[in-house]
């Protein structure tokens, strides 16, 4: 069998079922080879997730042009900006989990097909981005999320998209090795990225009402074993809705797809495949005729909400199932043979802030050496 086949989900859907879901992502598709919203704009983000459903599918000539896109739109200083119209920017701020994110699909590009040759001739792009992103790190060890048209950087950082982002410093380093490029700057970053999100989440913004926020820090692998299971069981009350999926926030009744795959994912990485197999087939109330997904539903209403279908959910469905079924994407988001970056010492670590003076002595080390 091809790495790249997919593989049938039992009791989810067939493999011929997401080959559907895949030619549908195809079908979004624009000339450019960039993969938008239903509203027309692309973000890096999402466009990345894209590309990966269509490597999994074997949409080899489609994922590339993906990538292509990325790399023909990337900023001089290794960003992207937040929104595009085919190759014209729409939004010229900048998220900086959407840049980093460009890592995760050139890893998995490599897991899936073995073939080094887009890795090799992307890592320029890769390493501009996570060079920017690292750039951004504040003292406290999170990424600051953003930075406005004008310039003006962030200080604030978000919970979910540090989290993200330590998964795509992950693959940076590992991309690092494949080229032999070590980034011994990127192992501190990560290091110290990833004791903020499993130890210190009261210093980013409180967006505690968003599920992305509760399952982040275990699907971006920060935290996992024990303490992802009492991540998990903490809010799981707040956020679940009992025969049909997440919430998108712990206020509405609005459930959403692609929050629901990427907690599955999570869950499948920590252990908990049976409950995530009852998530994804509940959320195949989505799921449209030509394999596509509804965004998501107001479950009091049973109203399709926002209607349309939406690539990225598409995506996660697909992602989600290759990971139940114990495809390459089990492997990326377990962070097998994955760096985990400099070890962070609990006794450096002071209150909010971490102890600068050990980081910059490990970061004395990397300069005398570079």
């Amino acid at each position: 069998m091809p790495r790249h086949e997919l593989r049938d989900a039992p009791g989810v859907l067939t493999a011929e079922q997401l080959h559907q879901t895949v030619d549908a992502i195809v079908a979004a598709q624009q000339p450019s080879g960039s993969l938008p919203w239903p509203d027309g704009h692309t973000d890096a983000w999402d466009h990345v997730e894209c590309a990966m459903a269509l490597t999994l599918g074997g949409r080899i000539d489609q994922a590339r042009a993906a990538y292509e896109w990325l790399r023909r739109n990337q900023a001089a200083d290794g960003s992207w900006a937040m929104s595009y119209d085919e190759d014209r920017i729409l939004d010229a701020s900048v998220d900086t989990n959407q840049c980093a994110y460009i890592a995760v699909g050139m890893w998995q590009w490599w897991l899936v097909t073995a073939d080094s040759s887009l890795p090799v001739e992307l890592w320029p792009n890769v390493k501009r981005a996570l060079d920017f992103v690292v750039g951004m790190q504040l003292p406290n060890g999170s990424i600051s999320w953003g930075r406005s048209p004008e310039g003006v950087t962030n200080d604030g950082a978000l919970l979910t998209g540090s989290s993200s982002t330590y998964q795509a410093l992950r693959c940076g380093l590992a991309l690092a090795d494949l080229v032999g490029e070590p980034q011994p700057e990127w192992e501190i970053a990560a290091g110290l990225l990833k004791h903020a999100v499993a130890e210190h989440p009261e210093v980013f913004l409180d967006k505690s009402r968003f599920s992305m926020d509760w399952y982040y820090p275990a699907l971006g692998g920060a935290v996992h074993g024990q303490a992802a299971a009492d991540m998990f069981a903490a809010r799981w009350d707040d956020f679940i809705i009992e025969g049909f999926g997440a919430r998108c926030v712990s206020d509405r009744p609005w459930m959403t797809g692609a929050e629901t795959a990427e907690l599955a994912m999570a869950l499948i990485i920590n252990g908990q495949d049976e409950t995530a197999k009852t998530l994804l087939a509940n959320i195949q109330c989505l799921r449209r005729e030509d394999g596509s997904y509804w965004t998501g539903i107001v479950v009091d209403e049973m109203v399709f909400w926002p209607g349309e279908a939406s690539s990225w959910t598409s995506a996660a469905v697909v992602l989600a199932c290759d990971a139940l079924a114990g495809g390459s994407t089990l492997d990326l988001f377990n962070g097998r043979d994955l760096p985990l970056g400099l070890p962070f010492e609990q006794a450096a670590c002071q209150g909010h802030e971490v102890h600068l003076a050990s980081v910059e002595a490990a970061r004395a080390v990397v300069a005398s050496t570079s």
